[in-house]
């Protein structure tokens, strides 16, 4: 007999600080063919997925932001109840250093919607409103960022972002999922990691003219690298250390585990070993790869 039930709801809650992204990731989303609603108030949720239920709706991604600041902590509760309902829920927070909001801030000429700033203040008292208020804005949707996979925006193009949040919808919910992510220290280290690994001390294919203007994936340097025992020995560590606790985090129902990788360029050693590592974990967990510097050349 065949089995006409049909597959559950899925739900994707995009919720991050403002200007940091989320209506270029709610647009990946459409065009992903998901159901997009932005700004829905937390009170309206469990209603609202209740009715594209009876439409029969298959993919929907909602957009929330801290103009739902007081209804916000609603959100939690009512995840966890859709999900006993099996509903497939992922939580997704985007997020971008104070910097970077600022400057974006100033950038467009847009008002943060927390900020209490008058037209007439000095451009000095402009920019401490719009700190505070950004500021303000994080601590109020600390309660998403806890229980969410973020995504740093900070430094990455739109195109990126959009990648980034299609891989990330195309993992299986029932399983962990590893995102592997390599990174220059020049250029900060991504607020979304996990775990950070640090690969400054090996061996720099930078200094051999031959290898500078390749990457960790071009094979003069990965023959480079695998040459280096110090480097066979860091990827052992490393791996060692995730085969250890990953089981673990399983068990405690963490969804995503992002571990980056830095190296002085985030163009050789880091590249090299994060592809090393999703290659060597990926016929166990799902496993995603990031390269922040080279994706968005």
């Amino acid at each position: 007999m065949q089995d006409d039930a049909p597959p559950p709801l899925e739900i994707v809650l995009i919720t991050g600080m403002s200007g940091s992204g989320k209506s270029v990731a709610l647009n990946a989303l459409e065009d992903a063919g998901f159901y997009c609603v932005d700004n829905l108030p937390p009170e309206l949720l469990l209603q609202f997925v209740e009715l594209e239920q009876k439409h029969q709706a298959r993919r929907v991604a909602i957009a929330m932001d801290v103009r739902s600041a007081t209804s916000l902590p609603l959100v939690p509760h009512q995840l966890a109840t859709l999900r006993s309902r099996g509903i497939g829920v992922k939580s997704l927070f985007l997020d971008a250093n104070t910097d970077t909001l600022v400057r974006r801030y100033s950038e467009t000429r847009r008002k943060h919607p927390l900020s209490q700033s008058d037209a007439n203040h000095g451009e000095q008292d402009a920019r401490r409103a719009l700190v505070d208020a950004i500021e303000l804005e994080r601590k109020l949707l600390a309660i998403l960022r806890e229980d969410a996979h973020i995504i740093d925006s900070s430094i990455i193009r739109a195109a990126q972002l959009q990648g980034y949040v299609k891989a990330l919808i195309s993992t299986p919910l029932e399983q962990l999922t590893l995102v592997f992510e390599s990174f220059a220290f020049k250029r900060g280290v991504p607020t979304d990691a996990d775990y950070v690994f640090d690969v400054r001390m090996l061996p720099n294919p930078h200094y051999e003219p031959a290898l500078r203007h390749l990457t960790g994936r071009d094979a003069p340097v990965i023959e480079f690298l695998q040459a280096q025992p110090d480097v066979d020995l860091m990827l052992h560590h490393i791996s060692h250390f995730l085969e250890n606790w990953l089981d673990a985090l399983a068990r405690d129902h963490r969804s995503y585990v992002t571990v980056a990788i830095g190296c002085t360029g985030g163009q050789h050693r880091s590249v090299y070993l994060v592809e090393r590592l999703a290659q060597r974990f990926g016929s166990e967990w799902v496993a995603l790869k990031r390269h922040r510097e080279i994706d968005a050349l």
